[in-house]
């Protein structure tokens, strides 16, 4: 039953990666995995995970930043693909690593060799479904339903009212499951791992030295979080799909699916652009611009779901995000990296 349960909590954080990711227009960012954190660094990445003993097991390694080696990759309207790739990617690794920390703990008394690992092809499956879930939930169920609506009711078979219609259920679906999950209780102890997350990033980006007390003076609300790109994303693929002109139910499907990259590449974009703006406007102290005012609209709503998907977190919690940075920016140190906005 451990081992089933350790599954299933893999499983559901695996739904939750894109909203628990920081953006990488951050000098860190970081993710909230089982009982523990991730931290990242242009060059290195580091996890630390609290086992039930209260001991910590932690791991790092270099980060290979791929617009270095292939300049092609950081491209505009093809890095932020190549971005999200990599930081689903890397997520996945850290998840990966936190659930097989927890199946040992589970499988404790067998001798080292012995101890259960997630395998590849267990990693795949739940990969697999994991995609299936999304393209089931947030693709086709949207469609399905405004395709009901407009059989009900003619007049929303506009292109506007429909895929505006398609676009709101689709971010209900979004924040019903984000709030129906957050009523499990190893969830929302995921989501106080990622309000320590934030508030440990917080205090690195004031440049005070790195502490459980200095951490838990900040807010759990960070304006570059994962939940922002996810909202703006939904929201813009509302306008892009209204203006492709297709009408029947399998075309309509067809193109959420292929038209998903662009719409991630644009979405990056818009906010790398709005969050740089944004820092050049406060740094002038011309914090009415429009730069400011197009950042707080891309990231409000994503401040207001993170009321969800960010708790408040133990001081044992914070201590994680804390080693995890730690250990991150001590690799970068070694290998001379410097750290610069992505």
């Amino acid at each position: 039953m451990g081992m089933f349960s350790q599954m299933l909590r893999f499983l559901a954080t695996l739904q939750l990666l894109p909203a628990l990711e920081a953006g990488e227009e951050t000098l860190v960012g970081g993710q909230a995995v089982l009982e523990g954190v991730m931290m990242r660094s242009p060059h290195a990445w580091a996890i630390a995970v609290r086992k039930p003993d209260g001991e910590m097991a932690s791991h790092s390694e270099p980060l290979e930043r791929l617009s270095e080696k292939r300049p092609w990759m950081g491209w505009p309207g093809i890095r932020g693909v190549i971005t999200l790739g990599q930081a689903m990617t890397l997520g996945f690794r850290a998840l990966r690593y936190s659930a097989n920390v927890a199946l040992n703990e589970v499988q404790s008394g067998q001798p080292e060799k012995q101890k259960i690992q997630l395998s590849g092809w267990v990693a795949a499956v739940n990969i697999a479904i994991s995609v299936g879930f999304f393209i089931f939930m947030y693709k086709f169920l949207p469609l399905v339903a405004a395709t009901e609506i407009k059989r009900l009711a003619p007049a929303l078979g506009a292109p506007v009212a429909f895929n505006l219609i398609d676009g709101v259920i689709r971010i209900l679906l979004f924040l019903l499951f984000i709030w129906g999950i957050s009523l499990w209780a190893d969830i929302r102890r995921v989501y106080q791992y990622h309000g320590a997350e934030h508030k440990t990033v917080f205090a690195y980006e004031s440049g005070e030295p790195l502490s459980v007390q200095a951490a838990q003076k900040y807010s759990t609300f960070h304006p570059r979080c994962g939940t922002s790109f996810l909202m703006t994303v939904m929201i813009i693929s509302i306008g892009i799909y209204t203006l492709v002109p297709v009408t029947s139910f399998a075309a309509r499907f067809a193109i959420r699916i292929l038209l998903l990259p662009f719409i991630v590449a644009g979405s990056y974009e818009i906010i790398r652009f709005a969050a740089k703006a944004r820092s050049k406007a406060l740094r002038t102290g011309k914090t009415q611009s429009p730069a400011e005012w197009l950042f707080r609209a891309l990231t409000q709503p994503g401040l207001w779901l993170q009321r969800i998907t960010t708790q408040p977190p133990s001081d044992d919690q914070v201590e994680c995000a804390i080693v995890a940075l730690n250990q991150a920016m001590e690799l970068e140190r070694a290998r001379g990296g410097e750290l610069v906005i992505a």
